[in-house]
């Protein structure tokens, strides 16, 4: 790649990712404190993420990579989405702007797959040109977190303008994509099936017992991840925690560094031991803060935050890798998809589903008794990482394709 097309897709992931952290990490704050939402509804509004994940593939399977090229679908669905996003603070209540956020969730999450396909277009050798330039993804959400924290929006209730930051942002990267380089679509002409659009064709995996209890693990544990994304700032916020939302980016700020550490620690400790760790750590985090509080107990905040890279990292990226090495050359995109799909949709739904009922349960004359809500994720982690150490194997044995087809 040229320098001017290096620039171009670095400034993508940037905003690409700079536009959801924008809004997304204090929604549950700006819904609670502005539009007097619910629990309930805060994990209603949370449940649009996976609802567009569950979605995307058939956006991203049926038309883009059919009938246009990946970089002006990208523009055209960005333009949109700074509409609604502009739009949406002009509402003010939850009713209208549930199917705002909906529907706006189910344009920007294909997003995803599309700046990864326009990156990858460029480039000769992926897993060395890749990672600098995603770099910059996670770059963009930090930024946007350490506005919001230094800007006292949260503090002096101005969120919406967090709202009007997106829509500002994903204007200009609506306007960008439509200088990228071309992304012709890649099945233009062929038929695709409902299994190839959800990743069915590596089901086959399955029947790797291991697998298996790694698929069902993934579910589960995304239940506890839906509480800390969708009622963390809220809970910083109320106890009393300033620039909430930048400290919050430092959890990415872990992730990035433990993400360069991954090679080092997967060869040495194996992926049981990472997955397990993994889980692990997120138990730790929700007791950090079922126990942590703005006095004393501070540190407990900070750490459950920090710890933030273990536990993405050990989990997920493991995951990845695990699944990577299982499916075999034929099936790794279909089974990348079918996790994604398992874990984002499926798992992260339930989450959210069930995180608003429960903090509307624990709601005291005062705020929210963090204590016990907290404690609920972390017996979830819990239950699921000794069920984990039970019954996985690691045996690294491959799928053939006999075996991987549905």
């Amino acid at each position: 790649m040229g320098s001017t097309i290096k620039i171009k897709l670095s400034v993508m992931m940037f905003l690409e990712f700079f536009i959801w952290g924008a809004w997304f990490v204090t929604m549950g704050t700006y819904l609670a404190n502005s539009l007097k939402a619910s629990g309930t509804q805060i994990g209603t509004a949370y449940a649009t993420q996976s609802l567009g994940a569950i979605i995307a593939p058939f956006i991203i399977g049926l038309i883009a990579d059919k009938y246009f090229s990946a970089q002006r679908i990208l523009g055209i669905l960005h333009l949109i989405g700074a509409a609604l996003m502009w739009y949406a603070t002009t509402l003010g209540n939850f009713d209208s702007f549930y199917p705002v956020i909906l529907l706006y969730m189910i344009i920007y999450m294909p997003t995803l797959a599309l700046v990864n396909s326009v990156s990858f277009k460029q480039m000769t050798n992926p897993n060395k040109e890749f990672p600098p330039i995603r770099f910059f993804g996670t770059l963009g959400w930090i930024i946007a977190g350490t506005i919001i924290g230094k800007l006292a929006w949260e503090h002096n209730n101005t969120l919406i303008l967090t709202f009007k930051m997106a829509a500002v942002a994903s204007l200009v990267l609506g306007l960008l994509s439509f200088t990228l380089p071309d992304t012709p679509p890649v099945k233009k002409g062929q038929k695709t099936t409902f299994g190839e659009l959800i990743g069915l064709e590596s089901i086959g995996l399955l029947k790797n017992r291991s697998y298996l209890i790694f698929f069902l693990a993934s579910i589960a544990i995304c239940v506890p991840l839906a509480f800390y994304y969708n009622f963390t700032n809220p809970f910083l916020n109320e106890a009393g925690m300033k620039e909430a939302a930048f400290k919050q980016s430092w959890g990415q700020w872990s992730e990035l560094i433990f993400m360069a550490a991954m090679p080092l620690f997967f060869v040495r400790l194996g992926v049981k031991k990472m997955l397990a760790i993994g889980m692990l750590t997120w138990v730790v985090r929700y007791v950090f803060f079922a126990y942590g509080n703005g006095d004393a107990n501070y540190w407990m905040l900070i750490a459950g935050i920090v710890v933030h890279g273990v536990c993405y990292d050990f989990f997920f990226v493991t995951g990845q890798l695990y699944t990577d090495n299982l499916a075999g050359d034929r099936f790794k995109s279909a089974a990348q998809g079918f996790i994604t799909l398992a874990t984002y949709g499926v798992g992260m739904l339930i989450g959210s589903y069930i995180s608003g009922p429960l903090v509307d349960a624990h709601k005291t004359a005062t705020g929210h008794d963090w204590h016990a809500i907290w404690l609920i994720p972390a017996e979830i982690a819990a239950v699921v990482l000794i069920a984990f150490l039970l019954f996985f194997r690691d045996k690294p044995v491959a799928v053939t394709e006999s075996t991987a087809v549905l």
